[in-house]
């Protein structure tokens, strides 16, 4: 094990929980924080440091921010009780939720101005990948960042892209990633439900399309929620009208046309506004069931 790190980590979800745990198996000191109250229990119960962040900020080599979009990881750093003037000076900040390139450069400049190391570093992988210590993370920043960072992204990820000394690198290619993931997700269950209509069952979709042209990871990690009626969330549906949303914004900064993905992001509305919102994103399968009058696996009455 290398040297342990004193780490404040923002954002005790599905995957900054994971983070966190993955950061205490190799042997960091976490203190963690979340709105949450009893994921912060629960982080202690498991070896986490007693004390929020920010009453240890001046003795944090790191700060990781695993929160749900760029306001709330400007409020982590900036805001009212913002912890980023109350760190030591060369401690780094990494940044993992998924932002706006534009977003993440401002983030480093402000962020450098207070002589912190800022990295941007967006993850993928879900859930069960994150507490396996097994996520990808596309990571751009100076030198420096790296440096202060290697410990965590060792501990933290099987795969590291190195995207390069400009901050908001990262968040770019996290964004393509998003596009590719959302609709992937969206066109399997348009794909598995078009089959129910032909008389084809969802299991035995799952039986032979993973083994044809047409499959993804995606399609081979959702359809079997569908298969077992079961949404309990991995990702959840609300995550997508957010970063999908994110992506068409940088799209029309570039002038560039994005149709499939805009169609992807009212499918996951649909099924945010019909009230599956916080169940895995595999629910969307569920706004073309309806539309369809089709009966999917666990609905039978």
């Amino acid at each position: 094990m290398g040297e342990q790190k004193t780490i404040g980590l923002f954002g005790l979800g599905a995957m900054g929980f994971g983070m966190a745990q993955s950061l205490l198996r190799a042997g960091h000191i976490v203190h963690g924080a979340d709105l949450n109250a009893d994921a912060v229990s629960r982080l202690q119960a498991e070896g986490g440091a007693d004390g929020t962040p920010d009453a240890a900020a001046d003795q944090l080599d790191a700060v990781v921010i695993v929160v749900l979009n760029a306001a709330q990881t400007e409020s982590v750093l900036f805001g009212e009780h913002g912890i980023a003037p109350f760190l030591r000076k060369g401690a780094l900040v990494m940044s993992c939720a998924t932002v706006a390139p534009d977003f993440a450069r401002d983030m480093a400049t402000r962020c450098e101005a207070l002589d912190l190391h800022y990295l941007d570093a967006p993850i993928s992988g879900g859930m069960a990948r994150a507490a396996a210590g097994d996520l990808a993370i596309m990571a751009s920043g100076m030198p420096d960042a790296f440096t202060a960072a290697d410990a965590i992204l060792k501990a933290t990820a099987s795969t590291v892209h190195h995207m390069g000394d400009a901050v908001g690198a990262g968040s770019a290619m996290k964004a393509v990633n998003q596009i590719l993931a959302g609709v992937h997700i969206a066109t399997m269950a348009e794909a598995m439900t078009f089959g129910m209509t032909q008389g084809i069952d969802p299991a035995r979709f799952m039986e032979v399309i993973p083994q044809c042209a047409g499959t993804s990871f995606m399609l081979e990690n959702r359809g079997p929620h569908i298969v077992d009626g079961d949404y309990t969330p991995t990702s959840s549906v609300n995550i997508w009208p957010k970063d999908l949303g994110i992506v068409l914004d940088i799209a029309k900064g570039a002038r560039f046309p994005a149709p499939i993905t805009a169609i992807a992001l009212q499918q996951f509305v649909a099924a945010a506004g019909m009230g599956h919102g916080g169940e895995d994103d595999a629910a969307v399968a569920k706004v073309y069931a309806r539309a369809s009058g089709l009966t999917l696996p666990g609905e039978e009455t």
